[in-house]
């Protein structure tokens, strides 16, 4: 498909989006036969059904029903047992900025539109409708495109041209799509409008909670592609999925973009009196000459229900539709992992490897060298003051040694230009950037723009940047032996104003980021195919440029248990619910002076990686190292408790089980998920903290979801304790317990 006329102009003027949109938009010339109902050939029959009228079209699914209102206004339901909305009637229609001014006068010929198959990589039936559109104020015509695919029931995709039919020119500013305004009292009618639980995909500042209650006056705008600045130490974050969802008891929406690069977009959400209202506003920035057509990626609204995993699932099965499919595990990356920042950034060889006699008893064969082994960021070479001559490479003889595996920390596309600190590090003029100036991102003043720990950026679309991250992890996997990485502080790439480098647009940059990291996992996995890159965006969700290229995914400095289990389980909907997910260093289930110089990691919280199906790690010291290092040092009061949930991990292994959706967060009380493995059923509950981080005790009855038919033996396994034999398919069962209750349900034998 494509679209056709004198001239066009595409969002981000990139010859690479163009391509995508491309896939999105048909021509203005396209055409057919007014219906009411259509349907594919028997031979090829979609389920999907729609009526056309000059009130509304309908566009119904065995799981939803969409319906487009004359001012281009969407509204969904999800069928069942009954028809449930979120969507208030007084939703606005299609909105556009022009001039600095909000233009809705926009009216659509809906008697005239066209249906015809859906043709695009979301399934093999499907249909897809088009509508044509004019806002007479402005003399923009729109063309609105729905596709809705049998494989994705409860999903709408949307996309829109607009082309200036007047004489004059236009500018137009941004497009809204998929707008929303949604309130919970239309399926609860006690709960206020704005009462909905949500999720937001967006990296905008470490530690905020991504998944929250909607609270009256609540605003995000939920930026997504390039850099966000932070008024913390990291300086930027960004990236982020684009999705944001919410939900109720009963019914749940969601919206974002399906398009397969880190798109600069926002989702801005407000909580109003009346509901929360949320859109896709897609920048445009520019001026529309007489004929010209500005054309926007492609949307999505999804109605479903559940919590975030479902949305956040789907989503993901879109875009590995659209190319971004996810490697497969492999064994290694269910293992636990011990990591040497319990040292912190002083570490040295002989720490390290003193280790390994207790890596040993609790049965962990992994290890990680972290953050400032190296000289500088950019070079990437051995501190002489803590790793002098060839001793990293004897550190990791030593462990290979003893049968441990070791993983390097490192931070790609970072280089040191010496303007700047992190820390206590001073930054130099690294060689890479001594080197190959050119290779530097800069910023429209022409200065090197910034990323992460405000360090300046090598350019990921430049080849030979990425030729020089295939020789890094080269040296780093086969000549120093490493068995894998943690890239860390992983967020988005600046856009790049270098005129040397010829970009199309700004945000080649930005796209090319996941080229880089595609490199660095292909080559570690063509010379270890048991290795594991773990990718770490501190403190905030993936990025959608980068979150396809590793093994392992990590819950990314959690701020406390929550953190964790809600994290486990986005990534388990991202990535699949066999997916190995880190739970990061147990310490940090439990966290005191939070953004200050004095934070302390306290946790021992291992049931809230193990019962979520996440992968345990840990940053113990040991032996002593003076008080420095005594939050995190391996006591031998702390040793039992370490011992016992390591040898429960590696005896259970239920990071290798399906994950399964069975409880809704927010409204199952209390906390819930659902492992499946090797015939059994495994729960974990998990009671409300106090303010402070305290273990609370809960009391009441639970169910046990997911169950087959028959009779199961339950336990809980970690206290050993007996609990009887119930039926399936869904037992309840009474409970009493503090802070966390895990629990088998085995198929009963002789019944």
């Amino acid at each position: 498909m494509r679209i056709s006329g004198r001239n066009q102009k595409l969002w981000a003027n990139s010859e690479l989006f163009a391509a995508l949109v491309a896939l999105a938009v048909v021509s203005w010339s396209a055409c057919s036969p007014k219906e009411t109902t259509v349907s594919k050939p028997a031979e090829a029959q979609s389920a999907v059904q729609c009526q056309i009228a000059a009130d509304k079209i309908q566009i119904r699914t065995p799981a939803a029903q969409f319906v487009v209102l004359p001012d281009g206004s969407l509204q969904t339901w999800l069928l069942g047992a009954n028809m449930l909305t979120l969507d208030d009637k007084s939703q606005p229609g299609a909105r556009v900025g022009v001039g600095g001014k909000e233009i809705s006068d926009f009216h659509f010929d809906l008697a005239g539109a066209r249906v015809a198959p859906a043709t695009g990589k979301l399934g093999k039936l499907g249909q897809q409708v088009e509508v044509d559109g004019q806002s007479p104020s402005t003399g923009l015509a729109e063309k609105l495109t729905i596709e809705v695919y049998d494989d994705f029931p409860g999903v709408a995709v949307v996309s829109a041209s607009f082309k200036n039919t007047g004489s004059q020119n236009t500018t137009l500013d941004w497009v809204s799509l998929v707008d929303r305004r949604l309130s919970a009292s239309l399926e609860d009618a006690k709960a206020a409008p704005y009462d909905l639980w949500s999720f937001h995909g967006s990296s905008i500042k470490w530690g905020k909670d991504d998944v929250l209650q909607i609270k009256k006056g609540f605003s995000q705008q939920n930026v997504f592609g390039p850099p966000v600045e932070t008024k913390d130490d990291l300086g930027r974050v960004g990236g982020g999925i684009p999705v944001i969802a919410f939900w109720s008891r009963n019914i749940g929406e969601a919206i974002g973009h399906i398009e397969t690069l880190p798109l600069s977009l926002s989702i801005p959400v407000n909580a109003l009196v009346d509901g929360v209202r949320a859109e896709v506003r897609v920048p445009a920035a520019t001026t529309l000459k007489p004929g010209e057509t500005f054309a926007t990626p492609r949307a999505f609204v999804a109605v479903y229900a559940g919590d975030y995993y479902e949305p956040l699932s789907t989503w993901s099965r879109m875009v590995d539709r659209e190319g971004l499919s996810h490697p497969a595990n492999n064994d290694e990356n269910y293992a636990i992992s011990w990591c040497g920042w319990g040292y912190e950034s002083d570490v040295t060889p002989k720490q390290m490897t003193d280790t390994i006699p207790k890596l040993k008893e609790l049965g962990i064969h992994w290890a990680t060298l972290d953050d400032r082994w190296f000289n500088n960021y950019g070079d990437w070479q051995p501190r002489k003051d803590t790793f002098p001559d060839d001793s990293i490479q004897r550190m990791v003889k030593t462990f290979h040694d003893q049968g441990i595996k070791v993983q390097i920390w490192w931070l790609p596309l970072a280089a040191e230009n010496g303007q700047g600190k992190y820390g206590e590090h001073k930054y130099v003029l690294s060689e890479v950037a001594k080197q190959h100036p050119d290779w530097l991102i800069l910023d429209k003043s022409g200065k090197p723009a910034l990323m992460t720990r405000n360090l300046p950026a090598l350019c990921p679309a430049v080849p030979e940047v990425k030729e020089y991250y295939k020789q890094t992890t080269e040296r780093f996997i086969r000549d120093w032996d490493f068995d894998g990485h943690k890239l860390d502080n992983i967020y988005s790439t600046p856009q790049c104003y270098n005129p040397k480098h010829n970009h199309k647009s700004p945000m080649d940059s930005v796209y090319a980021m996941g080229d880089v990291y595609k490199t660095i996992f292909e080559t570690t996995r063509a010379l270890k195919p048991a290795s594991v890159t773990q990718s770490c965006p501190c403190g905030t969700p993936p990025s959608l440029a980068w979150f396809r290229y590793m093994d392992q995914a990590v819950t990314a400095d959690p701020v406390g248990s929550v953190q964790v289990r809600r994290r486990i389980k986005m990534y388990k909907a991202l990535l699949g619910p066999n997916a190995a997910i880190y739970g990061d260093h147990v310490e940090l289930t439990r966290v005191t002076g939070i953004n200050t110089n004095h934070e302390e990691d306290i946790g021992s919280d291992f049931a809230s990686t193990l019962g979520t199906g996440g992968v345990l790690g840990t940053k113990f010291t040991w032996p002593g190292y003076g008080p420095k290092f005594k939050n995190v040092e391996l006591t031998p009061q702390k040793e039992e408790h370490w011992k016992k949930w390591t040898a429960l991990y590696n005896e259970k292994m239920l990071s290798k089980g399906t994950f399964r959706n069975l409880y809704v967060f927010g409204y199952d009380n209390p906390e819930a998920y659902a492992i499946e493995k090797d015939g059994s059923m495994y729960y974990g509950f998990f009671a409300p903290t106090s303010a402070k981080g305290a273990a609370q005790e809960w009391g009441g009855e639970v169910e046990l979801r997911g169950l087959g038919p028959g009779q199961y033996k339950v336990a809980d396994y970690v206290n050993n304790r007996d609990y009887g034999t119930v039926s399936g398919p869904v037992a309840k069962l009474h409970v009493q317990f503090k802070d966390n209750l895990l629990l088998q349900a085995a198929p009963a034998t002789g019944h």
